[in-house]
This record gives structure tokens, C-alpha cells and sequence, in this order.
């Protein structure tokens, strides 16, 4: 049996599809599907049953849950950047995910978790996912440490070899439709070329960078879940890597990519950068992947090209389409 939780979420739905392309099945999906459009993330997906976050904390602290578990995928969190509630995101992101991580190495389980590119903050440290590097890192929002502070968690608990930790980078793809504004600038660009038959992209304030030749390390969420299936097929795998393609890319290339696989002239306009992010604004991010690449995972990222072409053709232009268990 496998716990997804956030399992209605973009990445955690997109996870229970391929477990789904696997053939399994036994899947319990914890989320809190409340009046958001998650829902429709769970249509086309294979599992044996639902439970809402809520009761499956009570149950976990209980420790009245199913003996047997094969493996824990945490990708339940809050990710809003914006948060401003510091006490629910230490109780959300951080307690919670200690005592799912707890519970998970009690039950012989594999536990795989979301941390989150965040933690790097404005990048003066770069972009390396060396451990010994961890405690240098100064993440810009809460939501950030949140995050920061479970992995040194696991680095003081002694965890690194028995779990696997995963910061994702700029992800996009199928089943973030429900994301509203933290949907990825490749779905609202779609949307936006159909309306206005051109994309706004922010302007540079900086004299280094020019006009959206802004850099960030794009990465398929079919891609992403491929890595965690493959770190679910080798336990003995463990610590706290980066996900991305290793490569980055301007907004400017993605606008092209977007235009390109609608087949139109590319109609680019800049628009001012509002004041409140200006300070906080990451100009480039790049996942450096020497470490998970030297454990020998040999998944193949797709380029930005090849990533968008599949997301418009085989999804945003059929309704929006959603990951199925048969597709």
C-alpha cells in the first residue's frame, strides 16, 4: 500500500498517475479537497480510497493506520509563498511531516517528500544540493523555511540515508489547472496567446539582464515523477536532491515554446514587475544535479521544447486535459 498525501495536488496526482502506469493501485490519497477544483485532479486516477488530511492526522498520531506500507509519497503542504500564518506553516509543513516520517520508518516504509527550491532563496549560495551545505542556506519567505527547516530535521535525526527528499524546481504540466495564480506561466500563457493573441512577460530591473531574458530551470511534471518512481525502485537511495533538467532557460524561451507549439508568430510585450516582488525576485535559478545523477538515477528530462509541445497538444487543448490511468 502506498499514502500520497496532497495526493489531489499538482505533483501528488500527477505521482498517483505513475503509480497507476505501474499497475498499482492500493493507493490511499490524503488531501483536503475543501471547495477547491482538485477534485477533478482524482477523476481518471486508480486508487482504493480517499481521506481527508484532517482525519488521517488523528489517525496518524493514533498510530491506528494500515500495518503494512510500502511507501509514503509527502507532497501535502502548504506551498503559498504568501503565507503569512508562521505558527500553521511550522504546524502544516514542519510537525506534521516529522511525525509522517516518523511513523512511515516505524512501518518499514519508504518515505519520499517535497522540499522545495525556496530554500535556496535569492541563490548567493547557488544552487547545490551538497548536505554539507545545508545550514548556509536563507530562504526569503516562510514557506521557504518551513521547508528549510524539516530537511535539517532529517540532517540532525540522522535520516539522510533512509529517506528521499526532492526540491523541485519551475515545474509545469498536466493537473495544475486548480493552482489559480501559482498555475505556471506556460498554462497562462497558453490561455493568454488564445485571448489576446500575445504574452506579457515582466520587464528586467535589473541593467544585467534584459527584457525577459530572466532565468529559470523549467522541469515536466511527468519528468518529476519519474524520479520518484525511480527513488521508490531504490530504497537504498537517500538524501536530499534537486529536480530540475540541469539546464536554464529565459521566459523569453519559454513565450517561443508556447507560441511555437500553438503555431503562431511569437507577440512578446513587457510589462512592469510590481514593486511588492521586485526585492525578492529571483533573476536566475538552476538545479544542479551532479548528486542525483551520481546515484545513478538515469531519468532523461525533457527539453522546454519537447516538455510544452506535449503539454498543449495532449492536454491544454482538449478542455484542459487531465493525467488518466489510461493514458
Amino acid at each position: 500500500m502506498y499514502i500520497v498525501t496532497g495526493g489531489a495536488g499538482f505533483i501528488g496526482s500527477a505521482m498517483v498517475w505513475a503509480l497507476n502506469q505501474q499497475g498499482i493501485t492500493d493507493i490511499l490519497v490524503v488531501d483536503n479537497l475543501a471547495r477547491t477544483e482538485k477534485w477533478r485532479n482524482l477523476v481518471g486516477l486508480s486508487y482504493q480510497a480517499y481521506e481527508h488530511r484532517d482525519i488521517f492526522s488523528e489517525r496518524l498520531r493514533a498510530r491506528r493506520i494500515a500495518e503494512r506500507i510500502d511507501g509514503v509519497i509527502h507532497m501535502g503542504a502548504c506551498s503559498s509563498t504568501t503565507e503569512t500564518d508562521a505558527d500553521f506553516l511550522m504546524r502544516n509543513n514542519v510537525e506534521y511531516s516529522k511525525e509522517l516520517c516518523r511513523f512511515t520508518l516505524e512501518r518499514g516504509g519508504r518515505f519520499i517528500y517535497a522540499s522545495s527550491a525556496a530554500t535556496y532563496g535569492d541563490g548567493s549560495c547557488g544552487f547545490t544540493d551538497d548536505d554539507s551545505l545545508l545550514d548556509t542556506l536563507r530562504p526569503l519567505n516562510m514557506y521557504g523555511y518551513s521547508k528549510h527547516l524539516f530537511d535539517l530535521w532529517v540532517v540532525e535525526q540522522g535520516l539522510l540515508d533512509q529517506v528521499a527528499g526532492l526540491k523541485f524546481f519551475n515545474v509545469f504540466g498536466p493537473n495544475e489547472y486548480h493552482k489559480e495564480d501559482m498555475k505556471s506561466v506556460v498554462c497562462k500563457a497558453y490561455a493568454q496567446i488564445l485571448q489576446d493573441g500575445l504574452l506579457r512577460l515582466f520587464r528586467s530591473h535589473r541593467p544585467d539582464y534584459e527584457h525577459g531574458e530572466q532565468q529559470r530551470d523549467f522541469v515536466y511534471v511527468k519528468d518529476c515523477v519519474a524520479v520518484m518512481w525511480w527513488l521508490l525502485e531504490h530504497p537504498e537511495v537517500g538524501g536530499i536532491f534537486n529536480v530540475g533538467t540541469g539546464q536554464a532557460r529565459t521566459w523569453n524561451d519559454l513565450a517561443r515554446a508556447v507560441f511555437a507549439a500553438l503555431e503562431h508568430e511569437p507577440q512578446i510585450e513587457y510589462v512592469d514587475m510590481p514593486e511588492m516582488i521586485r526585492e525578492k525576485y529571483q533573476y536566475y535559478t538552476c538545479a544542479s544535479l551532479d548528486k542525483l545523477t551520481a546515484r545513478g538515477c538515469d531519468v532523461r528530462f525533457r527539453s522546454l521544447e519537447d516538455g510544452v509541445r506535449d503539454y498543449v497538444h495532449n492536454y491544454l487543448m482538449h478542455g484542459p486535459g487531465f493525467l488518466t490511468s489510461r493514458s
